[in-house]
């Protein structure tokens, strides 16, 4: 069940039904209590109604929040609904129900946020990107590298790929890494510049077809 309501919650199209879902929802306390307490339960059907009711609500609130940036908010959406299926609990009123969902929203705007800094962090350090790519305030070209590193990730093995995610995408040492996986830190670093070395080709293949 568990599997079920995440990959509903991976859906970020907002539901046919969800307008008529929401109201009887939002307007019966006790319908929210049996609704979060079969959350809880881990009941397909009341995930789908949970979901019906409060997507287009998240959605427009994470559009303030974004200032109107409808990709950032379909992100952080995403992200709310998925920390909602692993932390949900009973509530008793629809008030409480929203405050906390709005406390995850908030949250995975945050969190969204140093994701793409990281990401912008991470081409900085080895393709010094500043000098052949638009500056750093444009969106569109922000978007676009990040892009480029995500077609240059794809095209890594499994291995290296959760590698360089773990150093640099979730700020993991070097140390921590070399542990993780058995090797000394020497080996690890060493990995870590082969595979910089081919995203940085990638990457730069990109920007040079494009231009």
């Amino acid at each position: 069940m568990v599997e079920s309501a995440t990959q509903l919650c991976l859906d970020t199209e907002a539901p046919a039904s969800a307008e008529a879902t929401a109201a009887p929802v939002r307007n019966d306390p006790t319908g929210v209590a049996a609704l979060t307490a079969r959350l809880v339960g881990g009941d397909e059907a009341a995930w789908r109604t949970f979901h019906e009711a409060y997507f287009p609500r998240l959605l427009r609130y994470l559009l303030v929040v974004t200032g109107g940036r409808e990709e950032a908010a379909r992100e952080a959406l995403q992200l709310t609904f998925l920390r909602a299926v692993r932390h949900v609990r009973r509530f008793d009123s629809e008030p409480a129900l929203w405050s906390w969902l709005t406390v995850l929203a908030r949250s995975a705007v945050v969190d969204e946020h140093r994701k793409h800094h990281r990401y912008l962090a991470f081409l900085d350090r080895f393709l010094r990107w500043r000098q052949t790519a638009p500056p750093a305030d444009n969106h569109d070209a922000d978007a676009r590298l990040r892009e480029f590193l995500a077609v240059s990730l794809a095209g890594l093995s499994d291995d290296d790929r959760d590698l360089v995610e773990r150093k640099y995408l979730e700020g993991g040492s070097v140390r921590e890494l070399a542990a993780a996986l058995g090797e000394t830190e020497k080996a690890v670093e060493a990995r870590l510049g082969r595979i910089r070395r081919k995203l940085k080709d990638a990457i730069l293949a990109q920007l040079k077809h494009e231009t």
